[in-house]
């Protein structure tokens, strides 16, 4: 399945959240989307856990 119908299916989904379940089932759907996203990116192997969770070492601090 390419991108472009991926965003289309999903650009759907959010169209009909928001008609009929208001701003809050459209924000509701947009954030499980995403989470949902980078799961699958996880899965996929494309993310690493420490890419969010790694800590800042000394060398790197600005000022």
């Amino acid at each position: 399945m390419s991108m472009a119908v991926v965003g289309m299916v999903a650009g759907m989904a959010l169209a009909f959240a928001g008609y009929f379940g208001g701003f809050g089932a459209f924000l509701l759907v947009a954030a499980l989307g995403a989470v949902g996203f980078v799961a699958g990116r996880f899965l996929e192997g494309d993310l690493e856990p420490g890419y969010f969770f790694r800590g800042r070492e000394r060398g790197d601090r600005r000022r």
